[in-house]
């Protein structure tokens, strides 16, 4: 197969992972709304995890500057949330939560990265763009279930939170794009693009969306987003024990 279309079909493929929350379609609306917290706190682990067990030690092994970045990415998002809130709640209360863009952004990044690492894997090696397409989904399924739980519970709609994650998904044809046009360049953008979606993740996770778990005053709340937020971060970390390529 050739290794241009062997790239797209690849990239398609982890793309269409981001319609994994069309099974909710099939449930309805008081089934969802207790399941999203569940969502939001799995969310948060999977974000952390793939923020600082992933994308961090990627970025080093560019070189320690490279975690300068994730810093500017965290100032970053807190200037972009705050121009977000401005434009768009003007009221004390917004029916969107600025999270939800910010989150698409974060992914968007993210999504780009492995659209590049898929296309320089296959340029390698075919079998190499295989293994590396299988990781990268198996790396996306639980991110991509905690993605969709933070955009309907951060007031979109279930459809309109698989259109924008899929749009967002998209950006990784971008990212293997840009990897087919210019290697180098690739190499020159990825430590500060890994630096940045990793500051973007710790940002959502720990300024928007762990505070959400916390506005129970029942401890049996409390530990259940607990859990469920470390059982978040256990699902990433084993995909990257068993999938690191």
């Amino acid at each position: 197969m050739d290794a241009v279309v062997a790239i797209l079909l690849s990239v398609l493929l982890t793309s269409l992972v981001s319609l994994v929350g069309i099974f909710s379609l099939m449930l309805n609306e008081e089934v969802l709304r207790r399941l999203l917290k569940t969502f939001v706190a799995f969310a948060s682990g999977t974000l952390l995890a793939a923020a600082f067990l992933d994308l961090l030690p990627e970025a080093t092994t560019y070189g320690n500057f490279t975690l300068s970045y994730a810093l500017i990415g965290i100032m970053l998002f807190f200037v972009v949330e705050g121009v977000i809130r401005w434009h768009h709640c003007h009221e004390e209360r917004c029916e969107v939560h600025s999270f939800t863009y910010l989150n698409l952004i974060g992914d968007g990044v993210h999504n780009f990265i492995d659209g590049a690492i898929i296309a320089a894997a296959y340029l390698t090696s075919f079998d190499l763009g295989v293994v590396t397409t299988i990781a990268i989904i198996f790396h996306e399924v639980p991110q991509e279930i905690g993605d969709f739980g933070i955009l309907v519970y951060g007031g979109f709609s279930r459809t309109k939170a698989l259109l924008f994650n899929f749009l967002s998904a998209l950006a990784s044809f971008a990212g293997a794009a840009t990897a087919l046009m210019s290697s180098a360049l690739v190499t020159g953008l990825v430590p500060a693009l890994l630096g940045l979606a990793a500051g973007g993740f710790i940002y959502i996770a720990t300024t928007d969306l762990m505070p959400e778990l916390q506005k129970s005053e029942d401890i049996r709340d409390v530990l259940k987003s607990l859990s469920t937020l470390l059982m978040g971060i256990v699902v990433i970390w084993l995909v990257i024990v068993f999938f690191e390529v």
